[in-house]
C-alpha cells in the first residue's frame, strides 16, 4: 500500500470518528480542500500523522472547538470583493427600504469581518436601525472571535481601501479604534447582531430573510452538500429576497437554480423567484 492509498484511510478514519465521536458530518466536503485543511491542522498541533490527530480528537474532547476552526473558518477581509457590496449599497439596500424590519442572515460568518462590514453600509443607508443580522457558524471559537471584533491593525489600510471602493460615506476609521497593534470595531457596530452556532450540512432553516450571505463557504462543499445548502437559503429568503455568493461560486449547475434569478451576476447576486410556487421541485 502506497503512502497515498494510506493518506485516504487515514482521511475516512478521521471524519468517521469525528462524526461518530462529536455529531460533526464532513463526508459531504470536499474531498481535496478538506484533506489540505486536516494536514494543516495536524502540523499545526504536532500531530505526526492525520491518525495522530483523530487519536487526540477522541480522547481530548477539549479539541474540538480548535478542531472545527481549523476545518472550517475560510479567510476574509472587511468589504472583500468591494464591488459587491458597492451593489448591496447601491442596488439592493434602496430595494429594502420599504420594509419596516430587516433580516440579514451571514451563513459561514467566520471571524466576522463581513458582518461589521454589513452593519457599516446599514448604518450609513438608514437602514441599520430596523435591521436584524443572524450571523452563524459552525465554529464556537470562531462566533467567540467575530463577537469580539478584534483583528490585527496591519489589516487597517487595506480595509480602508476596499471600503471606499464600497461607497462608503466617511473614514473607516470612524468606526474602529486601534491600540497594541489591534484592530477593534466599535460595539455599537454589533448592537442588531445575533452570533449562532448552525451547520448548513446538518440543520434546517434558520430564519426567514430578506438577504442571505454566504460567500466563499460553497467552494468547500461537494455538488451535494451545494445542492443542500442552496435548497435551504430558498427555504429561508422571503419572496423575491437576496442571496449572494461569492465570487468563484455560482448556482447554475444546482437543480435549485430554478428558484433564482441573477440580479447582479458579475458580483453573484441572485433574487430569489417571484413564482416560487409554479417551479417543480
Amino acid at each position: 500500500m502506497d503512502a497515498s492509498e494510506l493518506d485516504c484511510i487515514e482521511m475516512d478514519l478521521f471524519v468517521q470518528a469525528l462524526q461518530k465521536r462529536h455529531g460533526h458530518d464532513f463526508t459531504q466536503y470536499a474531498p481535496a480542500s478538506l484533506k489540505r485543511r486536516v494536514h494543516l491542522l495536524a502540523d499545526q498541533l504536532e500531530c505526526r500523522s492525520i491518525t495522530g490527530l483523530t487519536e487526540r480528537m477522541l480522547h481530548e474532547p477539549a479539541l474540538l472547538p480548535r478542531v472545527l476552526e481549523g476545518l472550517t473558518v475560510p479567510m476574509s477581509d472587511m468589504f472583500r470583493d468591494p464591488d459587491m457590496f458597492r451593489a448591496l449599497r447601491e442596488q439592493v439596500f434602496p430595494l429594502l427600504a420599504s420594509y419596516p424590519h430587516i433580516n440579514i442572515w451571514q451563513a459561514g460568518c467566520a471571524h466576522g469581518q463581513e458582518v461589521y462590514s454589513l452593519a457599516i453600509l446599514l448604518e450609513e443607508a438608514g437602514l441599520y436601525e430596523r435591521t436584524q443580522i443572524f450571523a452563524t457558524d459552525l465554529s464556537d471559537r470562531a462566533l467567540q472571535r467575530a463577537s469580539e471584533g478584534i483583528y490585527p491593525a496591519q489589516e487597517a489600510q487595506q480595509w480602508s481601501r476596499n471600503y471606499q471602493a464600497a461607497g462608503g460615506r466617511r473614514s473607516l476609521a470612524d468606526y474602529c479604534s486601534a491600540g497594541y497593534k489591534l484592530l477593534k470595531l466599535n460595539q455599537r457596530l454589533r448592537r442588531n447582531v445575533t452570533f449562532a452556532v448552525h451547520n448548513l450540512a446538518t440543520d434546517g432553516v434558520f430564519c426567514e430573510a430578506h438577504v442571505i450571505l454566504c460567500r466563499n463557504v460553497l467552494i468547500y462543499f461537494s455538488n451535494t452538500l451545494q445542492n443542500r445548502a442552496l435548497s435551504l437559503f430558498r427555504d429561508s429568503l422571503v419572496r423575491a429576497g437576496f442571496l449572494c455568493l461569492g465570487a468563484r461560486e455560482n448556482i447554475d449547475r444546482s437543480p435549485v437554480a430554478r428558484a433564482f434569478v441573477p440580479f447582479s451576476e458579475p458580483q453573484r447576486i441572485y433574487r430569489l423567484a417571484s413564482h416560487l410556487d409554479d417551479i417543480a421541485e
